[in-house]
């Protein structure tokens, strides 16, 4: 959340930041409009208070000053009512606005002004038409995506046999090596309320894409960038504690309202996925650096399994409401001759934390501040296992199991 001095202070630049995402004018026009009337109600209430403060009566006061100052209070008193509801809609509009991006984020309208930042790996060489994860998998009977169907609808798919072992082999390998590399493994709920959903910037503006459970007001959430996030919300961290650094398993829900033909082929675009997320609690001026360590820590599952990937910037027209920077790592698909994301790394700045009220207490002036937050995919599971179905995979319709889950499946081929 963009706080309301900043706006005031930045009007055009939030107006130039809204352009280049996309986003409509009239949002900063409505919340100009709006503060206007706040702090015009705000000036005659602060009037008010002191007319009040400067009334002093000799000896004891007239019916005509009693009933002044009577008039006076109820004045304040409405008047504070007014701002009350006054404040509230500048806050919900507040919350309609994106964050503002990072001055080295390219300017542009969608992916075709992404910029290519590195490639690592060797794309491979088939002597035969590669098949696609989804074709293989039913060849296998590992992807059972008709009786997916039948139970909960399209987008949604069974694992069976290899599949089921290598999707779990696949969360395990990851969070064992983020834990290796001094990250805490947390486990949290699926279901969380609307605070949370608010926090990180999932409400109210994409209401419409969760799933809601109507009846107790919970959300399943889109990733678990959400409840990590969220377990500090309204809290005061120590210096000292920062940077944190967390990552999660959890299930996925998100309704992909929009999406259709190849975009959303096998498991490529599902309702329901498997995700190891990472989180990152940042002081302000670290929180940069902290992104590149973010990343390199996805890259490197994609290295030791030997996929290959490249990394991308996304300019202001593709990155996220609530994102500063973005990078997005994408791994290659044989079969669609082309890089697909598979992970998304993000520095949020302050912006989910002002929203959520997470801050820490610097160490030197005991002054509290808003941390940054980060969030990235470390990795999609299912989308990993796809780019795994389709490298892997040799003539015979078999795949080659990675050399670092070998030893989680027991087994060096899938048949």
């Amino acid at each position: 959340m963009l706080a309301p001095k900043y706006i005031r202070e930045n009007t055009q630049k939030v107006r130039d930041c809204l352009a280049n995402r996309k986003c409509p004018p009239q949002l900063l026009d409505e919340w100009l409009t709006e503060d206007a009337v706040y702090r015009d109600i705000l000036q005659k209430t602060e009037l008010l208070k002191a007319k009040r403060n400067q009334f002093k009566p000799q000896g004891k006061p007239t019916p005509e000053e009693l009933v002044q100052m009577k008039t006076t209070s109820e004045e304040i008193k409405a008047c504070e009512e007014q701002l009350r509801l006054s404040e509230d809609k500048i806050n919900e509009k507040t919350l309609f606005l994106p964050n503002i991006f990072s001055d080295d984020t390219p300017l542009g309208t969608d992916e075709t002004a992404n910029k290519e930042i590195k490639t690592w790996g060797n794309i491979p060489a088939f002597n035969y038409e590669p098949q696609s994860h989804d074709e293989l998998g039913k060849a296998l009977n590992i992807l059972d995506f008709e009786r997916g169907a039948k139970l909960s609808g399209s987008r949604f798919t069974v694992y069976r046999g290899w599949g089921a072992k290598l999707e779990r082999a696949l969360i395990n390998f990851m969070l064992d090596v983020h834990g290796k590399n001094g990250w805490e493994e947390v486990l949290t709920p699926f279901l969380v309320n609307r605070e949370s959903m608010t926090g990180t910037g999932q409400l109210p503006k994409f209401e419409e894409e969760l799933y809601c459970c109507q009846k107790d007001d919970l959300f399943l959430i889109p990733t678990a960038e959400v409840p990590v996030t969220n377990i500090y919300r309204d809290e005061i961290l120590e210096e000292a504690l920062l940077p944190l650094r967390m990552v999660a398993y959890t299930p996925c829900f998100r309704r992909e309202a929009g999406s259709y033909g190849k975009d959303v082929a096998g498991l490529i675009r599902q309702h329901q996925f498997n995700k190891v997320e990472l989180v990152m609690y940042s002081l302000p001026e670290k929180s940069m650096e902290m992104l590149e360590e973010l990343t390199k820590e996805a890259e490197h599952i994609l290295e030791l399994l030997e996929l290959p990937y490249r990394r991308i910037q996304l300019c202001s027209g593709d990155l996220g409401f609530s994102s500063g920077k973005t990078y997005d790592l994408e791994v290659w698909f044989p079969s669609q001759n082309k890089y697909r994301e598979i992970s998304s790394c993000s520095n949020f700045l302050d912006f989910q934390a002002r929203r959520a009220k997470i801050r820490y207490r610097n160490q030197e002036d005991k002054k509290v501040d808003n941390i940054h937050t980060l969030n990235g995919s470390g990795l999609a599971v299912g989308r990993t296992l796809a780019a795994i179905l389709e490298n892997y995979q040799n003539s015979d319709g078999t795949i080659t199991v990675p050399a670092v889950l070998q030893d989680y499946l027991k087994v060096d081929i899938i048949k």
